[in-house]
């Protein structure tokens, strides 16, 4: 610490001059720094649940387009039962989903991928989805001619785009089990 001495009529006076924070100074600035980290690890955490579910849109879409593809011109249309065999024989799932084996696809969540031929329409079937991802799904989905929440209180909705009234109550699963969403087409 370096002294400061000044002269005066009554003798000389020594000012020391401090250096460095105080413990308030510390504990202000540690503060600060908290609660930036804290913000920027919310908006992560939105950012990183929203991209998700911007890629399950995506996952469906391109499902629902090369499977009609596929089945395009079929006589049996898209037939009766699981078609998962088919589509992972043709390589059609995109590559955000896992590929377990000749008839088990995973999502993001860990939960099952199904798709299953009516005739003449087709369900994809999401498992393990959380309630907000849920939420953003269906008020994002459009281009389906139903689509269905069939676990918990079961709900299906026929008009798009999904309103957020109709999603929040169709979303009513919370529990680690998730929501399990059934998008059909023609």
């Amino acid at each position: 610490m370096k002294h400061l001495q000044i002269e005066t009529t009554s003798g000389p006076i020594l000012l020391h001059r401090q250096r460095g924070a105080s413990l308030l100074e510390g504990i202000a600035y540690l503060g600060v720094a908290a609660i930036v980290v804290l913000g920027a690890v919310s908006l992560l955490t939105n950012a990183f649940a929203t991209a998700q579910s911007n890629r399950v849109i995506e996952e469906l879409t391109s499902l629902r387009t090369t499977v009609k593809k596929l089945y395009m011109g079929q006589p049996a249309g898209y037939g009766t039962g699981n078609i998962n065999a088919n589509l992972v024989s043709a390589r059609v799932f995109p590559a955000t989903l896992a590929v377990v084996d000749t008839d088990t696809v995973r999502n993001g969540w860990n939960g099952e991928v199904t798709v299953t031929g009516a005739t003449s329409t087709f369900i994809i079937t999401y498992s393990g989805v959380p309630q907000t991802d849920c939420i953003n799904l269906l008020t994002g989905a459009t281009g389906w001619t139903e689509v269905e929440q069939s676990a918990g209180t079961p709900t299906s909705i026929t008009t798009f785009p999904v309103t957020l009234a109709q999603a929040t109550a169709a979303c009513n699963v919370t529990a680690a089990s998730g929501n399990t969403l059934n998008f059909e087409s023609t």
